[in-house]
C-alpha cells in the first residue's frame, strides 16, 4: 500500500474509535445514574483492574501490558470526569515524584491539588476538598514514612489502591561541576546518590535539604554555585540543565504510594489489606496475634512496629479482602486494638 492509502486506513479505523469511544460514553453515563441513586463511588479501582487483566489475556496484537494501561487509564480518567470532575490531592509540587503517580493513576483530565505535607492531603481529602490523596508510604532504601502511619491512625479514611514507582534522580545545575558548592535536595536523596557524589568529589561540599525535589530545583535556578537533585521530568519542566541522570546508588529504588479516599473496595481478583494495631502490653500478645493468621492460612506480607504517643503501634499487611470470612473472624476477635485501613487491589509484594 502507498502512504496515502495507509493513511486512509488508519483515518477509517480512527472514524470506527471515535464512534465506539462515544457508545462507551453513553453506557458510562448509564451506569453514573444508577451509581448516583445508591451513593455509589463513581471510582472502582477494583472493576478498572479487573477489565485492565482481561484485555491483557486476550491481547495478542503489538500493543504491550504498558501501552493497554496508558491508553485505557486515560479513557477511563475521560469517563470518570464526564460524571464527576475529580481533584486529587498530593504531597509535593508539580513534577514531583508523587505528582507523577498520581498523574499513572487519574490521567491527564483530572484536576490536582499539590499540598506541603502529608497531613495536609489527609486533611484536604477528609474537608472533601479533593476527593482522592496520594501520599508515598515506603521506600525500599528509607523504610516506612512515619508521617503517613500516623495520619492513617489520626484520619478516618481508606487506602483504595496502591502503585509502585522506580525512583531515578538526576543531577540538575547552572553551573559546572568543579565551581558547585552546594547542593540542594530531599534529605533522603542524598543518602541515595552517595556514591555518585563521592566519585565527582561533592562529598565536601554543602548539602542543604529542603521539603521536596522541586524546592531543590528553585532553589539552584536562583544559585549559580548549587546543583539540584531532583527528577529528571522535573527538571525539564523547570528549565534546570541536566547534567546527569540516573545517578541513584541502587539500580532497583523504588517507592510505594497509597491513594486514599472516603469509601471502600469491593472484592476484585486479588486483593491486599492493610491494618493498624494496637496490643495489650503482655506478653505473647504479638505471637497470640500473628497466630491467629497462621492457623486461618492468610499470608502475612508486612510487619512493622511504630511508636506514637508512647504507644506501640504495628503496620501489618497481608493478602486477602477484609470480608473474606476468615479474616473477619480475626478482626473480631481483636476487634478493639484493630484499625482497617483499606483493602485494594494487589500490584506488588514488597518494594
Amino acid at each position: 500500500m502507498t502512504l496515502d492509502e495507509l493513511r486512509i486506513e488508519i483515518d477509517t479505523i480512527d472514524d470506527k474509535l471515535l464512534k465506539l469511544y462515544n457508545e462507551r460514553m453513553e453506557y458510562v453515563h448509564q451506569v453514573g445514574e444508577l451509581k448516583n441513586t445508591t451513593g455509589a463511588p463513581i471510582y472502582r479501582p477494583e472493576r478498572e483492574q479487573a477489565i485492565l487483566n482481561r484485555l491483557k489475556k486476550q491481547n495478542n496484537g503489538k500493543l504491550t501490558d504498558e501501552a493497554i494501561d496508558a491508553l485505557f487509564i486515560e479513557m477511563f480518567t475521560v469517563a470518570r470526569n464526564l460524571e464527576l470532575p475529580e481533584r486529587v490531592a498530593y504531597l509535593g509540587e508539580e513534577a514531583s515524584f508523587t505528582h507523577q503517580v498520581a498523574m499513572s493513576k487519574f490521567g491527564a483530565m483530572s484536576s490536582y491539588l499539590p499540598i506541603k505535607s502529608i497531613q495536609g492531603v489527609f486533611r484536604e481529602v477528609s474537608r472533601g476538598t479533593a476527593k482522592f490523596g496520594v501520599v508515598p508510604i515506603e521506600n525500599n532504601s528509607n523504610g516506612i514514612v512515619s508521617d503517613t502511619i500516623h495520619s492513617l491512625d489520626a484520619y478516618d479514611l481508606k487506602i483504595i489502591a496502591e502503585a509502585v514507582l522506580d525512583v531515578h534522580l538526576a543531577f540538575a545545575t547552572l553551573s559546572d561541576v568543579q565551581d558547585i558548592k552546594r547542593i540542594y535536595s530531599k534529605d533522603i536523596a542524598f543518602g541515595q546518590c552517595h556514591n555518585f557524589l563521592e566519585d565527582l568529589g561533592l562529598e565536601d561540599v554543602e548539602y542543604i535539604p529542603v521539603e521536596s525535589t522541586v524546592k531543590a530545583i528553585k532553589m539552584a535556578l536562583e544559585d549559580k554555585e548549587a546543583a539540584a537533585i531532583c527528577p529528571k521530568v522535573a527538571s525539564t519542566l523547570y528549565r534546570l540543565p541536566l547534567l546527569f541522570d540516573n545517578i541513584q546508588d541502587a539500580d532497583n529504588n523504588r517507592t510505594r504510594f497509597f491513594i486514599i479516599s472516603n469509601f471502600e473496595n469491593l472484592p476484585s481478583e486479588s486483593d491486599k489489606t492493610s491494618i493498624l494495631v494496637r496490643l495489650p502490653n503482655t506478653p505473647g500478645a504479638l505471637v497470640e496475634f500473628l497466630n491467629d493468621f497462621e492457623q486461618s492460612n492468610i499470608n502475612l506480607t508486612k510487619i512493622k512496629s511504630h511508636i506514637i504517643e508512647g504507644q506501640s503501634l504495628f503496620f501489618i499487611e497481608f493478602d486477602g479482602h477484609k470480608e473474606n470470612s476468615d479474616i473477619q473472624r480475626i478482626v473480631k476477635k481483636h476487634n478493639q486494638g484493630i484499625k482497617i485501613l483499606g483493602s485494594y487491589v494487589k500490584e506488588t509484594d514488597d518494594v
